[in-house]
């Protein structure tokens, strides 16, 4: 995940179906995240200011209050002099990721503050203020209709979606090729073929991407990272590390989630009110 390096980060994971992100803040004086791609499409907020961005392992440094960046681009981000931020994932075989993978064609996209500001801000009142899960999500979601809905939406395969759901259904288990095209009712050759074609990458490496947001997901809870990374599939923490270094520039424990939705969550019920 692109997001803040040093200790000072202080951090959530929230995720809906068809995407998620991590919103914290912290991190001045941290070097940029090493450049790096993934197959979710990505986007980044830094408020109120102070968010850059560069597209390409050599490309120039990009200052921007919000960015698209397309699936699989290579790209690094710098968000040391933000005060807080968001980072967004939006999943290709989605509606909005469809409406946005037909815009950016590839390329990177620096948004206007204006655009993303009162959605920005309603994102902050969520987190910071009321610390509500829910609140988030829906201002996520929110940022994310309000951006793909430039674009005219075209419908993903739902062949794909019945996958895709069913994949979300057996976190934590192992899933094979076949059992994922006998859900979407395809031979396993003909679904291998339709998966890349719909969103861009191999079977495993989605899989891979859905492992890790797993891991997320168990950080947020409490777990260790060691737990996390077993009860995800992975061998251990080293080979989780080496594989979200891979995929998002930076390890797990670099990432605290210990923000003020974790915090909530790991409340005693009795206290939630």
């Amino acid at each position: 995940m692109d997001a803040p390096t040093l200790n000072r980060y202080r951090g959530d994971f929230v995720a809906w179906t068809g995407g998620c992100g991590f919103i914290g803040e912290g991190g001045g004086g941290g070097a940029p995240i090493s450049p790096h791609a993934h197959y979710a499409i990505q986007l980044a907020i830094g408020a109120p200011t102070g968010l850059r961005v560069q597209f390409g392992r050599r490309g120039e440094w990009q200052s921007c209050p919000a960015a698209l960046v397309p699936s699989r681009a290579t790209h690094s981000i710098d968000v040391n002099d933000c005060e807080w931020s968001a980072v967004l994932f939006i999943e290709p075989e989605t509606p909005e990721g469809k409406a946005l993978s037909a815009r950016l064609q590839g390329r990177l996209e620096l948004l206007d503050a204006d655009f993303v500001a009162a959605t920005t801000r309603r994102l902050a009142t969520a987190w910071r203020i009321e610390r509500n899960y829910d609140a988030v999500i829906a201002a996520c979601l929110e940022l994310v209709h309000n951006i793909s809905g430039t674009t005219l939406r075209t419908p993903s395969d739902p062949r794909v979606l019945a996958a895709v759901h069913y994949i979300g259904q057996r976190a934590g288990h192992t899933v094979s090729l076949s059992e994922v095209a006998q859900a979407a009712n395809l031979s396993a050759g003909r679904f291998r073929h339709l998966f890349v074609e719909e969103t861009g990458m191999p079977l495993r490496t989605y899989l891979l991407w859905r492992r890790l947001l797993q891991v997320w997901t168990l950080l947020m809870q409490g777990q260790t990272l060691s737990s996390a990374a077993h009860a995800a599939g992975f061998a251990d923490s080293a080979h989780l590390s080496r594989t979200a270094r891979s995929m998002f520039g930076l390890a797990p424990s670099a990432l605290q989630m210990n923000g003020p939705l974790s915090a909530r969550l790991r409340m005693p019920q009795h206290h939630l009110g």
